[in-house]
């Protein structure tokens, strides 16, 4: 389980494409300090399992299924990335309840500055439309975000300072794609009241 709490930025080192999968390399000094072979670790907001550790790097498997449901695919090699090390049970939940399983792939529509943040338009799978709420809360490549506005296209987050500074959606432009994982709980509340 996650928060949305990025600790820190890392950097893709390398994609090594395996046919049906691909093994990313990724530099965080931060999160690997007490990583070990089978942690998880969000990339973007993509639970990963860590395969290998040398100094700063970790290795992870990816499977085609995540390739073709996240952004990931589509990094680059010097790609910034956003890393989370899953959450101890003995550690505030600063964000939300995340699983890092991505339900969708939205694109940033446009950013508005304002004096010391932005508001940003990001386009939602019509898929997923039901489960995102005015004040509710859903994961930008793994930020744990409040949804400021929400209509049938997409929805509208405000980005704080720190956000701005601490995270990738500081640098993501129009056009770029971006992970989405909606709440947990809404889908649980959808499946329950459907039965």
């Amino acid at each position: 389980m996650f928060t949305g709490i990025v600790e820190e930025q890392g950097e893709l080192v390398a994609l090594e494409p395996l046919g049906d999968s691909a093994r990313l390399t990724v530099r965080g000094k931060l999160v690997t300090e007490d990583a070990g072979h089978g942690d998880s670790i969000a990339v973007n907001g993509v639970c990963l399992t860590v395969v290998t550790i040398e100094g700063e790097e970790f290795t992870v498997d990816v499977m085609r299924e995540t390739l073709e449901r996240s952004s990931l695919g589509s990094l680059e090699t010097g790609s910034k990335v956003n890393l989370e090390r899953a959450v101890r049970a003995d550690q505030r939940l600063g964000g939300h309840i995340m699983q890092g399983h991505v339900d969708g792939v939205g694109t940033i529509v446009h950013r508005v500055p304002g004096e010391r943040w932005e508001d940003v338009r990001i386009s939602l799978p019509p898929q997923l439309n039901r489960y995102v709420v005015e004040k509710g809360s859903i994961a930008v490549d793994g930020v744990s975000l409040t949804v400021t506005t929400v209509d049938e296209d997409g929805f509208g987050v405000s980005l704080i300072p720190t956000t701005l500074a601490l995270t990738t959606l500081g640098a993501r432009q129009p056009g770029d794609p971006v992970n989405l994982e909606v709440d947990v709980i809404a889908k649980y509340v959808e499946k329950l009241v459907t039965r």
